[in-house]
């Protein structure tokens, strides 16, 4: 079967932590290239680049969320998925907003992890051709009354098009957003600079 291997990077400031996370991803049949810190990681991406990114939260001097920041501004289409043993509702949250795809609890129960993997990963693959391309005015303003709380019945009267119209051009938005749920949208455009 020829296919191009997908590049796994992988950060941890634990040398056993990472031959067992290796040692794990080699059902995936994928290149898993290991990091010690997450500095040198971050030269790689920014040279090679990878198809994903899997790194723990607590690391001296750059932490996992601090890397995924500067790894999304380096690949915003970069998958990532964080992994800590310290794991609450608070880091969570910090880790998806600043774009972690996915959040896992150590101890990684191993089918459960290859599971998360492969999901990003299969995710990652089924690139949309509309991701990341310019919203357009009509498709601006629909989003602002989108986070404004407006529905896509007032959003049709607001706007006097058609429901199916203004949901026409909901989908579109999304799609050029990369996200699924409204929870998502509204996480990616309020994370998102303002055009100020």
């Amino acid at each position: 079967m020829n296919h191009t291997k997908r590049n796994i990077f992988l950060v941890d400031d634990e040398p056993g932590v990472l031959k067992v996370i290796e040692q794990t991803l080699r059902p995936l049949d994928c290149n898993v290239t290991c990091f010690d810190n997450a500095a040198d990681c971050l030269e790689q991406i920014r040279l090679d680049g990878c198809d994903m990114l899997i790194t723990d939260v607590r690391m001296p001097d750059m932490d996992g969320i601090e890397l995924t920041t500067r790894a999304k501004q380096a690949n915003p289409n970069l998958s990532v998925l964080v992994i800590t043993g310290y794991a609450d509702i608070p880091m969570a949250i910090r880790a998806i907003k600043t774009g972690a795809t996915d959040f896992i609890e150590k101890p990684l129960k191993r089918d459960t992890f290859l599971q998360a993997v492969g999901s990003v990963l299969e995710k990652a693959g089924e690139i949309d051709p509309l991701v990341g391309q310019t919203l357009t005015k009509t498709e601006e303003r629909i989003l602002e009354l989108i986070i404004a709380g407006k529905g896509n019945k007032e959003i049709a009267f607001m706007l006097h098009r058609s429901v199916r119209t203004v949901e026409w051009h909901r989908n579109r938005i999304m799609r050029k957003l990369n996200v699924d749920n409204i929870v998502d949208l509204i996480k990616t455009s309020v994370g998102a600079p303002a055009g100020r």
